[in-house]
């Protein structure tokens, strides 16, 4: 702006007909400073709040406006005007203000509401998380799971990460893939482990333990019940099992400290998996499986078995010098109903409905 302005002399005749006189500057800013540095500021904090993502609308027409007043500054900084005169620029600076204003004040209300949301979500999911891991673990169905506790795992990282940026939209987002994925492991346990809480299946798993119960007791001779849902092998001294021991692996024939190897699958194993894959009860890509043991845990790497039953080594110890080849094993999944497969599966279905 020119440092130039011209002057306004004035005069008149005051009382007694004396004559006064005067000078007024003319020297009035065209484009207020304040006014635009106002805007500027306006325009940092809508980029700072992602108006651009949230709020495209509001933000175009303010980016619009702003582009053009620009304009119209830059060809009107050299201006000087009086201070009577109207300023058109300066009015359209200061409604642009005010708009813009309105839409800071919006967004940061919608942006704190948004973070406590991403907070809150982060919070629910991580607790639902903790006690599905915990309440899997217990019931030992991580192989069931597969890498879906991975991916939540991940998926919950994100959501820090966004959250850690401010990013909140994102940070909400990663929180409902992850409880929708808890939602779809406790569909998978439940279709999975559901027999654990059917009672004709239960019953059917009861008198096959009495079956093997009593065998043992007319026969006076060892046999074993390993019931699956609460983790309890039963030693009878004095029952016919559904699998015998097939042969006893001392600690230099097997990596598990010892093992007790059954014949599974036997005839009637290999007559139902054949029936149940004809008639679609089980996915025709699932293996019958086979090398079912009751063994130690020397090999830590591989103390997570598929389908075999664990004991600590002292227990092994007892059990291994207590039966023989030929021993009858009966396995059943739970012997009551409220047995703990049963029960997670319960509390499973419960947070599965508040997620």
């Amino acid at each position: 702006m020119s440092s130039h302005c011209p002057r306004l002399i004035w005069a008149f005749l005051g009382w007694g007909g004396l004559a006064l006189a005067g000078s007024l500057s003319g020297c009035v800013e065209a484009v207020p400073q304040d006014a635009i540095e106002a805007v500027e500021n306006i325009d940092q904090d809508l980029m700072e709040l992602r108006a651009a993502e949230l709020s495209p609308t509001d933000y175009t027409q303010f980016a619009h406006q702003w582009i053009a007043l620009k304009a119209r500054v830059q060809a009107d900084e050299d201006l000087i005007r009086w201070p009577w005169e109207p300023n058109d620029l300066e009015v359209a600076l200061r409604r642009l203000q005010e708009e813009g204003s309105h839409t800071v004040a919006r967004l940061t209300k919608e942006r704190e509401s948004l973070r406590r949301s991403a907070e809150d979500k982060i919070a629910r999911v991580e607790d639902r998380f903790r006690m599905m891991t915990l309440q899997v673990s217990a019931i030992d169905s991580r192989l069931v799971l597969g890498q879906k506790p991975d991916e939540i795992e991940l998926l919950m990282k994100q959501a820090h990460t966004f959250y850690e940026e401010g990013r909140y939209d994102r940070s909400l987002d990663a929180s409902d893939r992850a409880a929708q994925n808890l939602v779809t492991q406790a569909a998978v346990l439940s279709s999975e482990l559901g027999r654990y809480a059917d009672r004709d299946q239960i019953s059917r798993w009861q008198q096959m333990a009495t079956g093997t119960i009593t065998w043992s007791r007319i026969h006076r001779t060892s046999a074993i019940v390993i019931n699956k849902a609460d983790r309890v092998l039963t030693l009878y001294r004095n029952g016919q099992g559904r699998y015998r021991i097939s042969s006893k692996d001392g600690q230099e024939q097997t990596q598990f400290y010892r093992a007790l190897v059954l014949d599974y699958p036997n005839e009637d194993d290999r007559r139902r998996y054949h029936l149940w894959r004809k008639t679609g009860q089980i996915p025709a890509s699932r293996a019958i499986g086979e090398q079912i043991e009751i063994h130690g845990v020397e090999n830590e790497l591989m103390a997570q078995t598929l389908g075999c039953v664990m004991l600590d080594n002292p227990q092994m110890a007892l059990l291994y010098d207590r039966v023989s080849k030929g021993t009858p094993v009966t396995i059943v999944g739970a012997l009551h109903e409220l047995n703990s497969v049963a029960l997670t599966l319960a509390a499973l279905n419960d947070q599965r409905e508040e997620t």
